[in-house]
């Protein structure tokens, strides 16, 4: 039997959530690594709270990219401690759970890489989740029993929307129509008592043909927002119900390109509000049957997607398809689902004769993960964003292959990191055949520098990402004027010197300075270099993620201008380690 569709849809959603902190342009820092490959081995921890004080009893759980199934799992001992024995060489995520307990956020320009490898010993912080909790009663003040109400978060702590939509939590009302949702990250949250109910058989309650009502006894576009701090409690979010019937939508999902579809439709009914795509809800439409059904609809505007997995992993979607309920039902929605697009490609190792890289350890193919990153100001915010969670990071075969599967229609770049040392990104080319955009028939395209497009189906193939023996490292600390204090985000800029180089994307590196001054940068390309620090400013954020993108090459000259003007310059000799580098700002 088929999970019910919103468990397989948070599923992805978590999965998307990992691979939105997986981009970074410099990596943590790393240690001399000898050239002996392992075969097998551990990843070893402890999970904590933000006070540093062991869980004992979380459940950790460790998944290699490109895998399909559940992975593996621990349970953290009494000083909260785990280890995941007989491990291949392959990049795994890693994340831990516990009752009441959330992750912590993390600041969208940290350096800490969110995947591992055998023989990573990582430490897992969580942080008490928050509580909403109030009353649903009617409207002559009388407590409503067994009421489904759900808390959805629209904006993250950092007061940005979520990057997928809104996720939700779910819990229903007790006798004294008292409901209490618990476990919650920090952010701004509405909350809602009925409606989003279907006719598929999933989660049928009394209330799901009535309208949502926000609290306190509102629509949508007028519920209440609540702030949640870590760990806090908001306990007066309560609903006075106003009972108001809803609408239907139904209609009939189909694929054209099979005959019978034994795993039937996920239905995804997204509400827009303000010009924007907010949560979704989701219905099952079983092999063999009619349709679909969505009750409870209030007024205005909706966009429905079908979704049918396939053994392996591959997945199709149909287009956003735009409703307006209007005081009436909406019947005989159709939506045909597609393929999604995906890339194929190859990665290469290029070997360096510099004497001062003799020996280095070579990277692991196994252990460099190939992630695609959609173009996101080429996304309309007024349609449903899930989708782009689909494309997931993968990781080369033995021979070096590798294809990035369920890609939503778009544009994409893409990021790897190689874990060895002594390596560093070179190229990432798009044969020309394969790149409707090119301009010369026998040169490939520069896919660092340019955003490559999917359609619907695409078949692409033909990218040659190269990887490059003697890269160099720095470790350094930033020097201040006397009375002068740390900005509170600061970063380190390293970019090319070399004219020749000056719009190389792949030459272009930052670093997030910690609080003490410190900072690192690996992975660097040997060559000249301008160094620059420099405070970003307050609403700046995916200041690393931001760097390399392809539309960016204006921000990309200024920024090395200002480099040059600074005049700090160093030059990076194949395989060195810069480990005393000192770099003063300038405050104006």
């Amino acid at each position: 039997m088929e999970p019910p569709p919103k468990i397989l849809h948070r599923l992805w959603l978590s999965l998307a959530l990992v691979v939105i902190c997986a981009v970074t342009v410099s990596g943590q820092s790393q240690t001399d690594e000898s050239q002996t490959a392992r075969t097998t081995g551990a990843i070893t921890g402890s999970v904590v709270t933000d006070t540093a004080q062991p869980l004992a009893g979380a459940v950790v759980y460790i998944r290699a990219y490109g895998e399909v199934g559940q992975g593996r799992s621990a349970t953290t001992d009494a000083e909260g401690n785990f280890q995941v024995s007989d491990l291949d060489p392959l990049t795994y995520s890693v994340f831990a759970s516990f009752p009441t307990y959330v992750p912590t956020p993390r600041d969208p320009d940290s350096r800490q890489a969110p995947y591992y490898r055998i023989g990573d010993s990582i430490k897992l912080q969580l942080i008490k989740g928050g509580v909403i909790t109030g009353s649903v009663t009617t409207s002559a003040g009388e407590p409503i029993v067994s009421m489904r109400v759900q808390a959805y978060m629209i904006r993250d702590a950092n007061g940005k929307p979520l990057r997928y939509g809104a996720s939700s939590r779910e819990r229903t009302t007790d006798d004294r129509g008292i409901y209490r949702i618990y476990g919650l990250s920090p952010g701004t949250y509405i909350v809602s008592a009925g409606g989003a109910g279907n006719f598929s058989g999933f989660n049928v309650g009394p209330y799901d043909t009535d309208t949502p009502t926000f609290a306190p006894s509102s629509t949508r576009d007028t519920a209440t927002e609540f702030n949640l701090q870590p760990g806090g409690e908001v306990s007066n979010a309560d609903i006075r119900y106003r009972a108001e019937p809803g609408h239907v939508i139904s209609g009939n999902a189909i694929d054209p390109a099979t005959q019978t579809t034994p795993s039937g439709f996920n239905i995804l009914m997204t509400p827009i509000s303000s010009g924007r795509s907010q949560w979704t809800n989701s219905t099952y439409q079983p092999p063999g049957s009619k349709g679909f059904s969505f009750s409870g609809a209030a007024d205005g505007d909706y966009d429905l997607m079908a979704q049918i997995y396939f053994p392996g992993g591959e997945i199709a979607i149909s287009d956003a398809r735009r409703v307006k309920v209007a005081g009436s039902d909406i019947t005989g929605v159709e939506l045909t689902v597609k393929p999604l697009g995906s890339i194929a490609g190859h990665l290469a190792l290029e070997n360096s004769t510099a004497p001062e890289c003799k020996g280095k350890r070579r990277p692991l193919l196994g252990e460099t993960l190939i992630t695609p990153w959609h173009n996101e100001k080429n996304t309309s915010k007024d349609q449903p964003q899930f989708p782009w969670s689909y494309g997931g990071p993968t990781l080369p075969d033995k021979q070096g292959d590798f294809t990035l599967r369920n890609l939503a229609p778009g544009q994409y770049r893409f990021h790897t990191r190689p874990f060895a040392k002594y390596w560093y990104l070179n190229s990432i080319l798009l044969r020309a055949s394969a790149a409707p955009t090119a301009k010369t028939a026998n040169r490939p395209v520069d896919a660092a520098r340019n955003w490559i497009t999917v359609n619907s189906g695409t078949r692409v193939s033909g990218l040659l990402i190269t990887l490059a023996e003697g890269a160099a490292s720095i470790k350094g600390i930033i020097k201040l004027a006397e009375g002068h204090k740390m900005p509170p985000k600061l970063f380190v800029y390293i970019v090319p010197a070399e004219p020749e180089k000056a719009e190389d994307v792949l030459r272009f590196f930052a670093s997030l300075v910690e609080a003490d001054g410190n900072f690192a940068l690996n992975n660097l390309p040997p060559g000249r270099y301008w160094a620059l620090a420099k405070a970003a400013d307050e609403n700046e954020s995916a200041v690393l993620a931001n760097l390399r993108l392809p539309d960016e090459a204006e921000s990309r000259t200024k920024l090395r201008q200002e480099a040059q003007l600074a005049k700090t310059e160093t030059e990076l000799k194949p395989c060195q380690n810069l480990t005393d580098f000192h770099l003063q700002l300038k405050l104006h």
